[in-house]
C-alpha cells in the first residue's frame, strides 16, 4: 500500500563484510561498491536498517542505571549525550548513502521540508525512559524524498525488533510482514495515545484529557506512555487497534505513519482529514475502526 503523506515534510567497526556501505560512483550516482550497480530504494533501507542497529547498540551500552539530575539543565545535557552517541553512528553512515541528502537537525520540528532529499532522524526516540532506566526507547531513520516518506527503519534495542517499511513494498518486522488488525468494532479495541512533547500549551493539555475521557467511553482499554513511535509500530503489527496525539513532529511521527500506512492501515488527522505534520492532530488505526475513532475524537 503506498502511502502519500502530504507533508508540504563511539566510532562503530563493520561487524562483518556482509554489511556493506552505498558510497558514491565516479559519476555522482549512488552505488552499490562490489558490482557499481545503482542503489535501489530497497538496498538504501536495507543499509538504513544496518546503520539503526548499529546506532542502538552504541545506546544499549549506556542503557541500565536510571540517571539522575536535579535541574532541567542537567535533563538536557543527559537527553543530548544520548543523542550524541547515536548521532555519531548514523550521520556519517546515512550521508555516506545518500552524500547529497541534508539532515534535519531538530528532531522537534514540524511542517513542510524544502524540495530534495532529507534524513530525519530521531536518534533516541523515547529519549526519557532511557534515562529512568525504562524499556520503551529505539531508534528511528526516515528518508523524505520531495516531501514524501520513501523509507523507514525502526530498531528496539533491548528486543532486537527492527521495524522497516518501503513506500510501496509494505511494512515488516525482520523481514516478516506486517498487517494491521482487522478489529471493526472499537467498542473492543485496545487504543493508545501519548504526549508530544513536555510544556504542551493548556490548550493542547485540555485536549489530551477531554479525548483520553472520550476514548475510556467508548474503546475497550486506553494505553498512554511515550514516544509515539513504539504505539505506531503496534498498530502496524496488529497489537493495537488506534494511535492518536495531538501536537507532534515529523521525527515522532514519520516512521510509525509509513509503517501503519503499508500495512494496510489508515492515517489522517483526528477529525479524519489528510495528516501532514503540520496538522494539529494525528490518528492511525485499522480501517475497520477509523471512523469510529474519528467520531469519538471529535465530540
Amino acid at each position: 500500500m503506498h502511502l502519500l503523506l502530504m507533508i508540504g515534510l563511539p566510532t562503530f567497526e563493520m561487524r562483518d563484510a556482509k554489511e556493506r556501505l552505498i558510497t558514491p560512483s565516479s559519476n555522482g550516482s549512488t552505488a552499490m561498491p562490489e558490482t557499481g550497480i545503482a542503489a535501489t530504494d530497497t538496498d538504501l533501507l536495507a543499509q538504513t536498517e544496518i546503520a539503526v542497529r548499529a546506532a542502538g547498540s552504541v545506546l544499549r551500552e549506556r542503557f541500565g542505571e536510571v540517571v539522575r539530575y536535579q535541574t532541567r539543565e542537567e535533563l538536557m545535557r543527559a537527553l543530548a549525550a544520548n543523542d550524541d552517541a547515536a548521532l555519531d553512528v548514523l550521520r556519517p553512515r546515512l550521508a555516506l548513502l545518500r552524500p547529497h541528502a541534508r539532515f534535519v537537525e531538530d528532531e522537534l520540528a514540524g511542517g513542510a521540508l524544502p524540495s530534495g532529499e532529507w534524513w530525519v532522524l530521531d536518534p533516541a526516540e523515547g529519549n526519557v525512559n532511557h534515562l529512568h532506566a525504562l524499556p520503551e526507547w529505539a531508534v528511528t531513520a526516515t528518508l523524505v524524498r520531495d516531501n514524501q516518506p520513501v523509507l523507514t527503519a525502526v530498531h528496539v534495542p533491548l528486543t532486537g525488533e527492527t521495524y522497516t517499511a518501503l513506500a510501496g513494498g509494505g511494512a515488516h518486522l525482520d523481514g516478516r510482514p506486517l498487517h494491521v488488525s482487522g478489529t471493526a468494532d472499537l467498542g473492543l479495541s485496545l487504543v493508545a495515545t501519548s504526549q508530544a512533547r513536555p510544556d504542551e500549551d493548556e490548550k493542547v493539555v485540555r485536549r489530551i484529557g477531554s479525548s483520553i475521557t472520550a476514548m475510556l467511553s467508548d474503546a475497550l482499554v486506553v494505553r498512554t506512555s511515550v514516544p509515539a513511535t513504539l504505539h505506531l509500530l503496534n498498530v502496524a503489527a496488529g497489537r493495537i487497534d488506534a494511535f492518536w496525539q495531538f501536537a507532534g513532529a515529523r521525527a515522532d511521527l514519520l516512521p510509525g505513519a509509513l509503517l501503519v500506512a503499508e500495512a494496510g492501515g489508515r492515517i489522517s488527522d483526528a477529525a479524519g482529514r489528510p495528516w501532514t505534520p503540520e496538522s494539529e492532530s494525528f490518528l492511525a488505526a485499522a480501517p475497520g475502526v477509523h471512523a469510529e475513532a474519528v467520531t469519538t475524537l471529535s465530540r
